[in-house]
C-alpha cells in the first residue's frame, strides 16, 4: 500500500454481548441434574460385604472341621490309674459280728453296757437311776447350775442316759453314767467332753489337771487334792474319770471316807469302756 492510497475500511464493531459472568453458573437446583447422590449407601453396601465376607469364611472353617477325623488326646503320664478295683464277690472282708461291731451294741439296750457291780457290793440306797436310767433333768441335778445343764443336753441332741450305782466296803460309793447323744461329733465337742474336763482344775473342784487314761484318747481321770469336810461328817474323799467312744460318753465318779488311789479309778474306768 502506497501513502497516496486510502486505507482499508476497518472492521465493523461487533455487538455488546450479555455481561460476563462465571465459567460455570450454577444450575437450578430443583432439576435432576444438580441433585447430587448421597455417599452413604455406598459404605453400607461395603459392610454388609464385609460380614458376608466373615460369616462365608467361619461356615467354611467349620464345615472343614467337621469333616476331619478328632484329634487324639495325648498319652496320660500314669499308665494306670490308683481307682480301686472291685472285689471278687466272696473275697471281701467279712461283715463285724454283733460282739464286735460298736453301733450295733450302743444302738441296742444301753444298761447292758454298764459294770455290773462287784461281788459283795450293794445297791445304792440313794440312787438316781430308776431301773437303770436316769431321765435328763435328774442327769442335769448332779451340776451346779441344772437349769443351763439341761439346756445344754438338750440343745445337744441328748438321747439317753443309763447309770448304775453301788456301795461297798461300807464307805466307798460308786457311780458309772453312760450318757448317750444321737451325734458322735456332739460327743466329743467341748460342749460336753472337753467342757466337763475345762473346768476340773479349779480349786473348787479337782485342783489338778488330770491325767490321761491310757489307750482311750482324750480321756481323763482326776483324784481330787482335798477331801469334803463337813462338820460332823467323815471326810469325804473324790475321784472322777470321763472318756468318749463314739456317741457315747462315760462319766465315773467314786466318793469315800478313805483316800483313794489313781489306780483304782483309772482301772474301773478302763473296764467300763472296754464294755463299750
Amino acid at each position: 500500500m502506497t501513502p497516496n492510497e486510502p486505507a482499508p475500511p476497518s472492521a465493523p464493531p461487533e455487538s455488546p454481548g450479555p455481561p460476563p459472568g462465571p465459567a460455570n453458573p450454577p444450575s437450578d437446583p430443583a432439576s435432576p441434574d444438580a441433585r447430587r447422590r448421597p455417599r452413604a449407601g455406598t459404605t453400607a453396601l461395603i459392610a454388609c460385604a464385609a460380614v458376608l465376607g466373615v460369616l462365608t469364611g467361619t461356615c467354611a472353617a467349620y464345615t472343614v472341621q467337621s469333616e476331619r477325623p478328632p484329634t487324639p488326646l495325648p498319652p496320660l503320664s500314669q499308665a494306670k490309674l490308683p481307682y480301686p478295683e472291685p472285689l471278687a464277690e466272696g473275697k471281701g472282708p467279712a461283715p463285724l459280728s454283733a460282739a464286735r461291731d460298736r453301733l450295733v451294741r450302743t444302738d441296742g439296750d444301753l444298761r447292758k453296757l454298764l459294770l455290773r457291780k462287784p461281788k459283795g457290793a450293794e445297791e445304792a440306797r440313794f440312787a438316781r437311776a430308776r431301773n437303770g436310767w436316769i431321765d435328763p433333768y435328774g442327769y442335769a441335778r448332779g451340776f451346779e447350775t441344772p437349769d443351763l445343764m439341761l439346756r445344754d443336753l438338750l440343745q445337744q441332741e441328748l438321747r439317753r442316759v443309763a447309770s448304775t450305782e453301788w456301795e461297798q466296803n461300807g464307805s466307798r460309793f460308786v457311780a458309772i453314767t453312760l450318757v448317750q447323744f444321737r451325734d458322735e461329733q456332739v460327743a466329743a465337742s467341748p460342749d460336753f467332753l472337753a467342757g466337763q474336763q475345762l473346768y476340773m482344775p479349779r480349786a473348787e473342784h479337782a485342783g489338778n489337771a488330770g491325767k490321761p487314761l491310757p489307750g482311750l484318747g482324750d480321756g481323763r481321770f482326776y483324784v481330787f487334792d482335798k477331801p469334803f469336810s463337813e462338820a460332823g461328817y467323815l471326810p469325804m474323799y473324790t475321784a472322777r474319770a470321763v472318756a468318749r467312744r463314739g456317741d457315747v460318753v462315760m462319766d465315773l465318779w467314786i466318793h469315800d471316807a478313805e483316800p483313794i488311789s489313781e489306780s483304782a479309778v483309772s482301772s474301773l474306768a478302763r473296764k467300763q469302756m472296754e464294755r463299750l
